[in-house]
């Protein structure tokens, strides 16, 4: 019988097979590397590219997006599919400054609107409906976040979050910590709900789609 490999070699093959990425993604890769800054990788990238290219999508809503990793292939997929806007949500005012440098540097500058401050506000506050929303703020605010995004993502539209394999910890029953139960408790409600057709994706950390019916 052979061996089944380890999880970490299952994700290195996988990203093994991304196409190779422009030279400022590769860069932007590397600072996450360095500096241990959690981005959603090549593997997970390139998944919702093709999940943005699949359905369509022109405008695109992240809540939580870093120094503009994941942005750079929601906006390449977008301007594929015609053009369009990503919004591009971060706290902090640094990373939104080094997002604006790594997608100007990217040609993405005409596709993204850039906000400062709390995600789900911006995303409540911000004219939708949404073709795709993306999802990777603090896992405790993972439930609470939910009704504003059916509220905003159109029918036919995709939900995809991040982080639901959580380094393992969701299958650790003595994890109770906020984070770990926030995660838990979003897969309850979307797997639940009937209005939304959804599979957890094991690439990286683990990615919920979820299509709104």
């Amino acid at each position: 019988m052979s061996k089944i490999p380890d999880y970490a070699r299952i994700q290195e093959h996988m990203t093994s097979f991304v196409p190779v990425r422009p030279e400022e993604m590769q860069k932007m890769e590397k600072i996450a590397e360095d500096s241990d800054f959690p981005i959603i990788g090549p593997a997970a990238g390139y998944m919702c590219y093709q999940v943005a290219r699949m359905i369509g999508a022109r405008r695109v809503f992240e809540l939580g997006s870093g120094f503009g990793y994941s942005t750079a292939w929601f906006a390449k997929a977008v301007r594929e599919n015609g053009g369009g806007l990503v919004h591009h949500v971060v706290w902090d005012e640094d990373l939104s400054s080094r997002a604006k440098t790594h997608l100007a540097a990217l040609g993405h500058e005409d596709l993204v609107e850039y906000h400062v401050g709390e995600a789900v506000q911006t995303l409540r506050e911000t004219e939708g409906p949404f073709d795709l929303v993306f999802n990777d703020i603090n896992k405790e605010g993972y439930p609470g976040s939910l009704p504003v995004i059916a509220e905003k993502l159109r029918s036919g539209g995709v939900l995809i979050v991040d982080n639901l394999i959580w380094s393992g910890r969701v299958f650790d029953e003595e994890e109770r910590d906020p984070s770990t139960e926030g995660i838990r408790e979003l897969t309850r409600m979307v797997i639940d709900d009937p209005a939304w057709v959804s599979t957890l994706v094991p690439v990286r950390d683990g990615l919920l789609i979820a299509y709104k019916q």
